[in-house]
């Protein structure tokens, strides 16, 4: 029987298990012999991680030809405008091609959402929003780059959904096994 592991990933931490010598890795947080990160998160990004050790399901997991949905709560710099959100539902332009088509919406501020360490820089003159945003592809720092193509800089990325595994009650640094 495989089995899966939804780890929320704090910001600053590296998703692998052997020590680069700057950064908290996942064997400081998860003592689970033979499972492996299915995907990535940069290090300053947070949130769900899927580990497993079933190589089919890993590779299911990962493989852009499966398109799993991914969901992001991502606080960008301003206050989105319709035609910035129109133009990351129709896909947005990167140097390494054209992204497909996303759904974006402007959310609240997720509920319970714990403080980041270190915090989110913060300007008193400009305010931040939070979108949802959900992709089926993974280019690198692909999040990131999109919102910044439309104008609103990433300030904070948290995955919150992977198909259907979601970040629900997962603090972070904490995990839960699941039955793949």
């Amino acid at each position: 029987m495989s089995c899966i592991l939804l780890f929320n990933k704090p910001y600053g931490v590296i998703c692998q298990f052997s020590r680069d010598g700057m950064h908290p890795t996942l064997a400081d947080y998860i003592a689970v012999p033979e499972v492996y990160p299915a995907g990535r998160l940069d290090t300053d990004s947070e949130g769900l991680l899927l580990l497993t050790d079933d190589g089919k399901l890993q590779h299911r997991i990962t493989d852009p030809k499966h398109k799993l949905p991914k969901t992001y709560w991502v606080q960008v710099e301003g206050a989105p405008s319709a035609a910035a959100l129109a133009q990351l539902q129709r896909g947005v332009q990167l140097k390494d091609g054209m992204t497909l088509p996303a759904e974006a919406r402007v959310m609240e501020e997720p509920a319970g959402l714990w403080p980041r360490n270190p915090p989110v820089r913060f300007r008193q003159n400009i305010p931040t929003s939070w979108i949802a945003l959900t992709i089926r592809e993974g280019k690198n720092r692909q999040v990131r780059r999109m919102t910044a193509a439309v104008g609103f800089p990433t300030l904070r990325l948290i995955r919150y959904r992977i198909g259907d595994w979601m970040l629900d009650g997962i603090a972070p640094g904490q995990w839960r096994q699941e039955d793949a």
